[in-house]
């Protein structure tokens, strides 16, 4: 099967842009497992629809389901066959919204979660509605993973991930698109710590002097952690909760920490590093514990010749896409590592992802959407 079929389809970007805003719409942060449950609801739906064999698995850990749809095709089920992997959990609260409502500027539109990545989950569902509406069979068939904890390192579903990859021939992460509109071949090591320092309780008004604050303690390891990056190996603290009460000085705190390089052995010094911390002083405590993880990602043949396929098809449309190792650990992570062509960053292009003031170029919408779709009609032909 050619590319050829994908560069006919009647794409529309105002029918895709209102399909997209009904999903920003509906508010998905990851830890709130009810509402991204009922983005799951609205996607299952819609991949239902389509003629998709739906299985809504249930979630665990207190986080929200997983939605996995396997569309029919005359080779069966037993064929190794095309991934496309996404996630529809975003870093948003409930009430962004209020903040960062929908709505269109110009070349641009805003929402939370609009990028990052449910602007890339819903054009590969629209690349395949297209397909099917055309009768365009692909050579493979295609299985669309949906998942809920992407953007706290997948805790709940690397399994799940890892063995559908297992089943699969080809990965397609549409997760967003780089600054220059390219692709992604490799994503970097990441790991994540869990603090928590203890001190001294005591009175802050009438014994502040005999308390130990364990806020004190775990402001003074921010400084030392972050002054451990280097161009090898970054570190930094993004969560910290401490104390209940302003009079009391604060017997616990509790942080959380990212440690991200390019190579493995990088993270794994890095790794070292953070267990290898201990309190400043002898009256306050410091525990340290390793999170959840994803491993590197390196470009191998099998990835790059699926990136010069996808170059291909993208030139056929009318553009060009680089591709690169990156930063900010996607799904690829898992899959890339275990050997399975991988390819990444497919999804609409944008900025300021994770801030209100997210948003997605519309104009992307079509041409990255008619990628997915040629990419879907020549893998394994």
């Amino acid at each position: 099967m050619s590319h050829a079929a994908a560069l006919t389809l009647p794409f529309d970007t105002d029918t895709i842009l209102e399909g997209l805003k009904s999903w920003a719409a509906c508010e998905s942060p990851t830890f709130d497992a009810a509402a991204v449950n009922r983005m799951m609801d609205i996607a299952g739906r819609e991949l239902a629809l389509l003629g998709a064999n739906i299985d809504r698995i249930p979630g665990r850990l207190g986080l929200g389901d997983c939605v996995r749809a396997r569309f029919p095709h005359p080779s069966g089920e037993t064929t190794a066959g095309i991934l496309i992997l996404a996630h529809l959990d975003t870093v948003h609260p409930i009430g962004t919204l209020e903040k960062l409502p929908i709505r269109v500027e110009g070349p641009l539109c805003y929402g939370p979660g609009i990028c990052d990545m449910k602007g890339g989950t819903y054009i590969a569902v629209e690349a395949i509605r297209q397909l099917l509406r055309a009768k365009v069979a692909t050579p493979l068939p295609i299985t669309v993973l949906l998942t809920c904890d992407e953007e706290i390192g997948s805790p709940s579903t690397r399994d799940l991930i890892e063995a559908e990859a297992a089943r699969a021939r080809y990965v397609l992460v549409p997760e967003p698109a780089r600054p220059d509109g390219g692709v992604v071949t490799g994503r970097y090591a990441i790991a994540r710590f869990n603090l928590r320092a203890t001190g001294k309780p005591s009175h802050a008004g009438s014994r502040l002097g005999e308390g130990r604050s364990a806020i004190r303690e775990i402001c003074r390891q921010t400084l030392a952690i972050e002054e451990m990056t280097t161009e090898d190996c970054t570190f930094s603290v993004g969560v910290i909760h401490g104390g209940q009460w302003v009079n009391c000085v604060a017997t616990h705190c509790d942080a959380e920490a990212l440690s991200m390089a390019k190579r493995q052995e990088d993270l794994d010094a890095g790794v070292a590093k953070m267990l290898g911390l201990r309190a400043t002083g002898n009256d306050v405590s410091l525990e340290v514990k390793r999170g959840v993880t994803r491993p590197v990602w390196e470009p191998d043949a099998g990835v790059m010749a699926l990136y010069d396929k996808a170059r291909y098809i993208a030139n056929a449309i009318g553009f060009d896409i680089a591709h690169q190792s990156s930063g900010g650990g996607s799904d690829g992570n898992f899959t890339g590592a275990m050997g399975v062509p991988t390819l990444d960053g497919l999804g609409v292009s944008g900025a300021k992802m994770h801030t209100l003031e997210e948003h997605i170029e519309i104009a992307s919408l079509v041409p990255r959407a008619r990628l997915i779709a040629g990419l879907l009609t020549t893998l394994g032909a």
